[in-house]
């Protein structure tokens, strides 16, 4: 459905450091960093699109958070949503709502929200059904 996906920052160098992590939890592999442009890219381990774009915006102006829009990753399990909005939360970001499961969109929608040091709203999630014992 997406080819990338490109979130603006102010601080590169912060922003960069504030993403490997969780890129990493993820699964996704650095594409390209160039701190001249600047701007850097993930994609998934085995290659390929989506990408994950961060940078300073094209026009110049200064990166603005917008209200109602959202990112949400795609998370490998629910112990990987944990721990990507825990270090979100060590690095810089502003909690927007717990890890935990949200019934009102299914049954195992599990997930978390958070805001990045520029103000966007990230979520990592999980739609998986808990494994049955063997």
């Amino acid at each position: 459905m997406f080819s990338h996906v490109y979130v603006g920052t102010n601080d590169f160098a912060r922003a960069v450091a504030f993403y490997t992590p969780i890129m990493e939890i993820l699964g996704n592999r650095l594409r390209f960093s160039d701190p001249q442009k600047p701007w850097a890219g993930w994609q998934p381990r085995n290659g390929g699109r989506p990408l994950f774009l961060l940078g300073t915006p094209f026009d110049g102006e200064p990166a603005q958070s917008g209200n109602g829009q959202m990112i949400a990753f795609l998370a490998p399990d629910r112990a990987s949503v944990d721990s990507i909005h825990a270090l979100a939360l060590a690095s810089g970001g502003r909690c927007e709502g717990p890890p935990g499961f949200r019934p009102h969109y299914h049954a195992h929608y599990y997930g978390a929200y958070f805001r990045d040091p520029d103000g966007n709203k990230i979520c990592v999630c999980n739609h998986d059904a808990p494994a049955l014992p063997a």
